[in-house]
């Protein structure tokens, strides 16, 4: 166990029980958190409120707070506003803004290129397509470029009950003014998912104008790890913008990759190897999650 683990969280983790293959389920995960030193973890679905599996999982492991979410997916039926409210009120935490079903998202990985390897989830659209089921776009914009106005409601309601906003995989457009509403109508915590990602890749300038919003840059270990980027890049942005505007998550439950805690303390060598103090470390893997949660 890595001491500067102790306390800290994983904001984002893939867990079973899943439409897709994960590597582990959330009883497992409720084991390994208090064996590796950390707090909690947030359970990440594509597709489904995991407010319920949060509650138990808690039950069962009272050193594990796994923390509950909402995907705005097509499933929920994405910018809707009533699955919101009754993810608040079940003790969802964290709201992602939509990832495999925003167009800016799909328009990436359905680039035309017949040797590219597609993710699971988009195997999935192949085969409800098939079969006739619809899985529309999300998007959070109108054709006139303005927010609709379920949006405006769902960022309400996530200042109402003092949820976490995360991007997700929206387009910089949809991002910017997402962001700048949100910040006007009172919300609280925001985070931009994964900012060295390919799909949603951020540049320091563009990071530090959504910091002056109140929000953080979150920097997954998934996204080095599997080659889609330099960690030297992920290094600069992260000292560009400082340790109080930064999470470390890892993006995890792929069946091929190591478990999230493995991850975090992966992701935390790999600073202090490059030079990022141990408190600043702390700052992204405890502190700063922490004070998004309210604690």
């Amino acid at each position: 166990m890595n001491k500067l683990l102790e306390g800290s969280y994983d904001l984002h983790v893939h867990s079973a029980p899943d439409v897709l293959p994960r590597l582990m389920d959330d009883i497992e995960m409720g084991k390994r958190i208090p064996e590796a030193g950390m707090a909690g973890y947030a359970i990440k679905s594509h597709y489904f409120c995991t407010a319920e599996r949060a509650e138990l999982i808690r039950k069962l492991f009272p050193k594990c707070e796994a923390i509950g979410t909402i995907t705005l997916n097509s499933a929920v039926g994405g910018y809707n506003p009533s699955a919101v409210e009754m993810a608040g009120r079940a003790g969802a935490k964290l709201v992602w803004f939509p990832t495999c079903d925003n167009s800016h998202e799909r328009a990436y990985v359905f680039n035309g290129d017949p040797n590219k390897k597609l993710p699971y989830w988009a195997q999935i659209l192949i085969q409800m397509d098939k079969e006739g089921i619809s899985a529309p776009t999300v998007d959070a914009l109108d054709e006139q470029g303005n927010l609709k106005n379920e949006v405006i409601t769902v960022l309400e309601i996530i200042a109402k009950h003092n949820m976490i906003l995360a991007t997700s995989h929206i387009s910089h457009e949809e991002c910017f003014a997402v962001v700048k509403e949100a910040h006007a109508r009172g919300v609280k915590n925001i985070v931009i998912t994964h900012v060295d990602f390919p799909t949603t890749f951020y540049t320091i300038e563009e990071q530090k104008e959504l910091a002056k919003y109140g929000a953080v840059m979150e920097h997954c270990y998934t996204t080095w790890a599997t080659n889609k980027i330099d960690f030297s890049v992920s290094l600069e942005q992260i000292k560009a913008l400082g340790p109080n505007n930064v999470i470390i998550s890892t993006d995890l439950g792929q069946k091929t990759s190591i478990y999230p805690d493995q991850g975090m303390e992966k992701y935390v060598e790999k600073l202090l190897e490059a030079g990022i103090s141990e408190d600043d470390v702390r700052k992204m893997v405890v502190s700063n999650q922490r004070r998004l949660l309210g604690k």
